[in-house]
């Protein structure tokens, strides 16, 4: 008897699981793409539109080449794919037509999806109530329960569905708060996964002048490249008890990656110690650990003025984004909670960054594996070239200066009443040389380390470096910003915009920075910026 009611529960958990599959999911099949010039192109077709095609990487980033740039074959699979997307399209209107009815956007919102199926849920539930109620008036009290057991499988299976999805992070919208600091910083992602690589340098503040306590480490790059990048979750998930950021765990390794590519680690050092107040950070809250690796142990407030306030300076190991001083909406920071964070008004939550303890992270919220090393895994691994070194007593680091051929540092400390340097420097083979400059002679240190590692840069990222664009935010519900590089004095000439089939949707010639694309069906979108000596393309989605 108690086979049919089962049978209803298991359906419906299952249908519900299959339907709450995210739409925005990444599509169209990864292939190679092979250039007349010799190079080729890891990425989808998007579209084609008039002379140009455009590709998404590899690395989740829109780009667009003239058509004729690609082999015969591959402009023969440009024509196809856009013969079928058209051929499509006319289908789909003649339907429309001959219906007289208003197309609903394909691209349907989660909120009317999830509002649908919420509705079916509590009739079914209902129902199910209704007929335990029946059942137990009757005395056939076995079958009253097993209707009760149907209605909590569909409720669990239906959290569990629902839950997925409020906590799932918009990778584009991850991918907007790295944007200012591209190329020097490279993102991708998969389904599960947000990737940063960086070599571990900053690039827009100098490093290590201000400490007083200072562990004899320098700063060197690092190759968070490849398999060693960073790893934020995609889905994060609430922990049932958040963990605490302090003297017992995470002690080693980050805990956060903030924009600009370089690691957060916990405020307290492997000894236990806060090491802001004990003096061991620079002006910019980071020093170097063992490895010679340059990371941060406050949170960068400083990024939100390079960055667009709205926008996270970082975001934690536990997938959860973190804020400066203000909230999402550009509004001021509201009370945080005991886990130095809050969740926001549609149910998602965040840290913030403050100048005072525990800075950034009072608890992981998410859920995060720490290894037996009390650090969260997975972690991208510094490479030391020498054996780390003792603190020195009394040394005050005055200025890190680069080299002249970019290749090394000049570090100069003063240590009662004198001044010394390191002197630093490596070759492209990974042979590392350090001068010890007293005022009584040098000493000189060689030692073979790794190859030193710099984000690649292609020759069509080279235009986005110079321009540093941002467009937020994205996704958007109405209007967009588009925000340059005050340094690049090319304005944009003109802007376009095409849905997901090609069409175009809207242009402006001389925008402004603030486009308005209110009345647009929810979806996603290319937007096209085109400037006197180049253009970019972002993927925009519209909720």
């Amino acid at each position: 008897m108690l086979k049919p009611y089962l049978t209803i529960a298991f359906s419906l958990s299952c249908l519900i699981q299959i339907l709450a599959h995210d739409p925005n999911a990444p599509q169209g099949a990864l292939r190679e793409f092979h250039l007349k010039n010799k190079g080729h192109i890891h990425g989808s077709f998007l579209m084609s539109r008039n002379d140009s095609v455009f590709l998404e990487t590899h690395h989740g980033h829109v780009k667009s080449w003239p058509v004729t740039a690609f082999s015969q074959a591959d402009q023969r699979y440009f024509q196809e794919k856009t013969e079928q997307i058209n051929a499509i399209n006319r289908r789909l209107e003649a339907a429309r037509n001959q219906a007289q009815v208003m197309p609903y956007p394909e691209n349907q919102s989660d909120s009317k999806h999830v509002s649908a199926w919420t509705w079916l849920l509590w009739g079914f539930v209902l129902l199910c109530m209704g007929a335990a109620v029946y059942l137990v008036l009757q005395k056939r009290t076995r079958m009253a329960f097993a209707t009760f057991l149907a209605a909590g499988a569909v409720l669990v299976s239906f959290k569990s569905a629902m839950v997925d999805k409020l906590f799932s992070t918009d990778p584009i919208f991850m991918d907007s708060a790295f944007q200012p600091f591209k190329p020097h910083v490279k993102t991708h992602w998969d389904n599960n996964w947000f990737y940063v690589e960086s070599n571990g340098i900053p690039t827009t503040h100098p490093m290590m002048a201000g400490i007083t306590k200072w562990q004899q480490q320098v700063p060197t790059k690092q190759c968070y490249l490849g398999s060693n990048a960073w790893q934020i979750p995609l889905n994060p998930m609430l922990a049932d008890t958040p963990v605490p950021v302090n003297q017992q765990h995470f002690l080693r390794g980050a805990v956060a990656i903030a924009a600009n590519g370089i690691p957060i680690f916990n405020p307290y050092t492997n000894t236990g110690i806060d090491a802001f107040l004990d003096g061991q950070l620079d002006q910019w809250g980071g020093h170097c650990g063992r490895a010679d690796d340059y990371h941060y142990h406050i949170a960068p407030m400083f990024l939100d003025t390079q960055t667009v306030d709205i926008l996270p300076i970082a975001f934690a190991l536990d997938g959860f984004a973190i804020y400066a001083g203000q909230e999402p909406d550009g509004s001021p920071m509201q009370p945080l909670d005991g886990n130095h964070g809050h969740f926001d008004a549609l149910g998602a939550y965040h840290y913030h960054g403050t100048p005072q303890a525990p800075y950034m992270i009072g608890k992981m919220v998410g859920k995060v594996t720490e290894d037996s090393t009390l650090q969260i895994i997975p972690q991208a691994k510094a490479m030391p070239v020498r054996p780390f070194l003792q603190p020195l007593n009394g040394a005050v680091i005055t200025n890190c200066q680069p080299q002249v051929a970019n290749n090394g540092y000049v570090l100069t400390y003063t240590r009662n009443g004198q001044t010394y340097q390191v002197d630093y420097s490596w070759t492209p083979t990974g042979i590392y040389t350090f001068n010890f400059v007293s005022p009584t002679g040098t000493t000189t240190q060689t030692y073979n380390g790794h190859t030193p590692c710099d984000v690649p840069v292609a020759t069509n990222d080279l235009f986005e470096q110079k321009l540093g664009a941002v467009v937020f935010p994205n996704p958007t519900s109405g209007s967009i910003t588009l925000k340059i590089n005050e340094s690049f004095a090319n304005r944009p000439q003109k802007v376009f915009l095409y849905d997901a089939n090609g069409k175009q949707v809207y242009q402006a010639q001389n925008p402004e920075s603030t486009l308005e694309l209110h009345g647009l069906n929810k979806g996603m979108y290319i937007l096209q910026v085109v400037f006197e000596h180049g253009e970019i393309s972002r993927k925009i989605a519209v909720q």
